[in-house]
């Protein structure tokens, strides 16, 4: 299996090629900037912080969490490794929501302690379309480098 900086490395790469496709799709008026402002970042937080290795309690993906890491030994409890985690579509939305609960949770505690609510601002549908691409496409590459790279080592073993 390729190694967390590995992979790290392909979606690092995989991302100048997409700011490059959006660059260009910008350029000829196919995407709307809000898309690709939205995009970028959220790729880039995906590749370092919601990688589907997550699912590990001792991973690069988790350690890059700092301090906050303990907030994901829940989830590697819950998720085998190599299993929903690296789903290509649940992986990904497993992560998303587990994080939605645990900031939804957090801001529910912050109501309570501050005993005022706060309001939630949501950004454009067209941002969102971004985001959610952000969030998506590092972790496809992930299992499709997984997959890919388990192919090859059982072919080369049959040899």
């Amino acid at each position: 299996m390729p190694s967390g900086r590995t992979h790290l490395r392909i979606e690092a790469a995989l991302l100048f090629g997409w700011t490059g496709l959006a660059g260009y799709l910008l350029a000829i008026r196919v995407l709307p900037p809000m898309v690709v402002v939205a995009f970028i970042p959220a790729y880039a937080f995906s590749m370092l912080f919601l990688s589907p290795d997550l699912d590990l309690a001792r991973s690069r993906a988790s350690r890059r969490w700092g301090i906050g890491r303990w907030l994901w030994i829940p989830y590697a409890l819950c998720f085998r490794h190599r299993q929903l985690s690296h789903h290509p579509i649940l992986g990904p939305a497993t992560r998303i929501l587990y994080l939605a609960a645990v900031v939804g949770t957090v801001g529910l505690a912050v109501v309570l302690v501050l005993g005022r609510p706060f309001r939630l601002v949501l950004p454009p549908a067209e941002a969102l379309a971004g985001v959610i691409a952000g969030l998506y496409v590092p972790n496809l590459t992930h299992v499709v480098v997984d997959r890919v790279a388990s192919r090859w080592l059982r072919r080369r073993r049959r040899l």
